[in-house]
């Protein structure tokens, strides 16, 4: 069985014992978290497509780590110009264990 989520402005497809990196959410690792925003539930039979969401579906999920990405170098510059900027960026991220999918 398969769910397609939204969480963080993002879709994603998800199956039971799946590990996955998304947005930051707010929680400790540890917490067990409901992500309520199911477009899609297939995988036995029919899928159940929502509009916007399946009702009544959810998908459990356990945070495993709350953590930085790899740094992104920003690098601007104008050639002949002495313009030269760089910039460092971490993106923030959640790792997920998903526990369970009901409908």
């Amino acid at each position: 069985m398969y769910a397609v989520i939204k969480t963080g402005g993002k879709q994603y497809r998800v199956s039971q014992g799946q590990k996955l990196r998304v947005e930051k959410l707010n929680g400790n690792p540890g917490d067990k978290i409901t992500i309520a925003e199911v477009l899609l539930v297939g995988g036995e039979g029919e899928p159940k497509v929502g509009q916007p969401t399946v009702a009544g579906a959810k998908v459990e999920a356990t945070i495993v780590a709350q953590d930085r990405a790899k740094k992104v170098i920003v690098f601007k510059f104008r050639r002949r110009k002495n313009y030269r900027r760089k910039q460092g960026h971490r993106q923030p991220y959640t790792e997920l264990h998903i526990d369970g999918i009901s409908v």
